[in-house]
């Protein structure tokens, strides 16, 4: 076992686990949270994205070990300082959640882009989510999301 010291969602954790663990399976099977999915496990698809150090980033290829002294948030974090208000509500109003499976990995992305760019374009929107599959077909109401979050930002 490897303890790995970060911060998960805002607090300070230690946390144990095998040398090889990936970060995907610390979050959803040693501490249960459930939201960051599992896709394609290739980092081609986007539903498992966490924001590490604010930045969208694949947690199903990345080694616990790789985030030791670095900043992990979640969707069940993203009531945390720092995090662009107003997304999860903004993809309620906007009917961004057909099936549910791509969200959290939106929610990520667009949360990453909002904090380097608090006012994106349509197009700015569409290239930063453009690595994230989502099955139902829903990316034009989720840029749609995007874009009223920042506008009520």
């Amino acid at each position: 076992m490897k303890v790995v010291r970060l911060t998960l969602n805002g607090v300070e954790r230690a946390l144990a686990a095998a040398p090889a663990a990936r970060l995907l399976d610390v979050l959803r099977d040693d501490l249960g949270l459930k939201a960051t999915r599992f896709g394609c496990g290739l980092n081609q698809c986007g539903a498992c994205h966490v924001l590490v150090d604010g930045r969208a980033q694949a947690a199903c290829d990345t080694p616990l070990w790789a985030v030791e002294g670095k900043s992990v948030v979640t969707v069940e974090g993203f009531d945390a300082p720092g995090i662009p208000p107003g997304l999860r509500e903004a993809f309620i109003a906007e009917q961004a959640l057909q099936c549910g499976y791509c969200t959290s990995g939106m929610l990520v992305g667009a949360a990453a882009l909002l904090l380097r760019n608090p006012k994106p374009t349509d197009a700015q929107v569409r290239e930063a989510l453009d690595g994230n599959l989502c099955r139902c077909g829903a990316h034009n109401r989720i840029v749609r999301a995007v874009l009223r979050a920042a506008a009520s930002a």
